[in-house]
């Protein structure tokens, strides 16, 4: 059988294939188009959807659509339950759900920086996914450190002692006001973050930056900062009425609709096409418009 998604996969659109392939359908093709072609493309050539909205297969509520293709399809394999939450926690940027979610994501990101073609995209994310499913299988509660006695006394030193140094709030950093600008250029541009380019780019080490950001940035981490200038940006281009919910949600950021709302309403209390309604309701009358 024949699937299709829209091009560029980096989580779901390879988690996916390798759960259809492994469980579903062993002859699997897949098939990546442009996103405004997935519909069009999938009747014409007799192809089941995936990940895109408005299809069955596909994000609901706080769930992704490897969760989805695991409950239609009844999948009942522990390892694949335990991938689903890591999965599921990278796809829609809830690195609180597994402590695996963002290593997945920050290997998904590389893979699709470093690769440009989508087949051999697929092709390595089949070996990545197969190594996350040995992993869930076999070395679930292993433990990195728990073999190394050095290792361990390393981490403890700077549990104990690093980790718990007091910090000094009256000085902010250069890099904070430079982050803040970059972070702006690319909301107003692009929207995309590598956090190892954003490093480079303030001549830091990625792993210091990531560990110093929230005590300068709302007592937010950098996935939770981000996600909230994306629902700000959302907000304008709402009260703007030039563009829909889907092209809003993609415009900022979100892997699609659903995943959107849902941000949406936890920064918000409302759903998009709520407060768009209410916006709109709220704002003055003018003439002749």
């Amino acid at each position: 059988m024949k699937w299709i998604t829209r091009e560029r996969p980096k989580i779901d659109r390879l988690a996916c294939p390798w759960l259809i392939k492994k469980f579903v359908d062993k002859e699997a093709i897949f098939i990546y188009v442009p996103f405004n072609q997935v519909t069009d493309k999938a009747k014409e050539l007799n192809a089941i959807p995936f990940d895109i909205p408005s299809v069955e297969l596909t994000h609901y509520e706080d769930q992704c659509t490897f969760d989805c293709i695991i409950k239609k399809y009844k999948i009942k394999d522990p390892a694949v339950a335990i991938m689903s939450v890591i999965v599921r926690g990278a796809d829609t940027d809830r690195h609180d759900l597994a402590n695996e979610a963002a290593g997945l994501w920050a290997i998904s990101a590389g893979l699709s920086h470093n690769i440009t073609e989508d087949d051999k995209l697929l092709e390595t994310g089949m070996i990545i996914y197969d190594a996350l499913y040995a992993w869930a299988t076999h070395l679930y509660k292993q433990k990195h450190l728990q073999n190394n006695p050095f290792e361990n006394l390393l981490h403890d030193v700077y549990t104990k002692f690093l980790k718990t140094k007091p910090v000094n709030k009256k000085k902010i950093p250069d890099w904070v006001k430079g982050l803040k600008e970059i972070i702006q250029d690319q909301v107003d541009t692009q929207f995309t973050f590598d956090l190892k380019k954003i490093s480079s780019e303030l001549a830091m080490h990625p792993s210091y930056l990531s560990r110093e950001f929230s005590k300068y940035f709302e007592d937010l981490n950098f996935g939770e900062y981000i996600r909230k200038i994306r629902i700000e940006k959302a907000i304008s281009l709402i009260q703007n009425f030039d563009y829909s919910l889907t092209e809003i949600a993609y415009l900022t950021g979100f892997s699609d609709q659903s995943h959107f709302t849902r941000i949406f309403r936890q920064h918000t209390g409302n759903n998009p096409s709520l407060y768009r309604k209410n916006f709109k309701k709220s704002k003055p009358f003018t003439k002749g418009k």
